[in-house]
């Protein structure tokens, strides 16, 4: 036990955390898991891309003549 906290003490960073996830009911671990990467998707602050009007307009004229295709 002492290595295995020795490793992860001495291996983990901000950039690249372990996660210590108890195994023995799986439902709990299935929580702790999802909780785990629902934090780390927040973390990253995701936004969709800003789309000014010219590239609006060409989105729209490629999806005209793709509906004319059908």
């Amino acid at each position: 036990m002492k290595a295995y906290e020795e490793t992860i003490r001495e291996t983990a960073t901000k950039d690249s955390p372990w996660y210590v996830v108890p195994a023995d009911n799986k439902w709990y671990t299935r929580v702790v898991v999802a909780a785990a990467v629902i934090e780390a998707l927040a973390s990253l602050k995701l936004a969709y891309p800003k789309v000014g009007e010219a590239k609006k307009k060409e989105l729209a004229a490629a999806r005209k003549a793709l509906l004319a295709d059908k």
